[in-house]
């Protein structure tokens, strides 16, 4: 225990003595900030992984998968928080994306509603191509994939939507 607080002390000693040369400016705190910002994707990287956990939801669901159809989409929402930081004036259009219109896929996946899903899936690929379109880019258009994005993943593996550890 003497050797515990001893230890305590000489690191605050030698933070005390050094913290002057270790101190930065404003300036420098934000120059390190904002380069740490820049490297943090900003929308397009995140939307590829949304892309393909959403391309592989459909897979999960059709064969009774639906622990990965939630897993899918709770990351796949996941995938868009560096755009909180990078996109702070676009983020909000995600999020009530996810939270309005893509509800009604997590319901479907919580009620394992096949036919409920694939209705509200399908309703969520026009949603997506019309906000692509809305927000310039018209030559990104999602479809129904005939393959999932991952084909090394067994789709059919029977499982409940809240097996998924939180």
């Amino acid at each position: 225990m003497l050797m515990k607080k001893s230890n305590f002390l000489l690191v605050g000693v030698l933070l005390a003595i050094t913290g002057g040369a270790f101190a930065a400016t404003d300036a420098d705190t934000q120059k390190q900030l904002d380069a740490i910002k820049g490297a943090i994707p900003k929308f397009a990287v995140p939307m590829r992984e949304v892309g393909d956990r959403f391309r592989d939801i459909y897979p999960a669901a059709k064969g009774g998968n639906w622990a990965l159809a939630a897993y899918m989409s709770k990351y796949m929402n996941g995938a868009m928080a560096p755009a909180k930081l990078t996109k702070p004036d676009e983020y909000p259009a995600w999020q009530a994306f996810y939270d309005g219109t893509f509800a009604a896929v997590n319901k479907a996946i919580q009620a394992k509603d096949f036919k409920g899903f694939e209705a509200a899936y399908t309703k969520v690929i026009d949603s997506c191509n019309n906000c692509h379109k809305g927000m310039g880019y018209p030559f990104i258009k999602v479809m129904k994939n005939k393959a999932p994005a991952d084909t090394n993943v067994n789709y059919s593996l029977a499982s409940e939507p809240g097996d998924v550890p939180k």
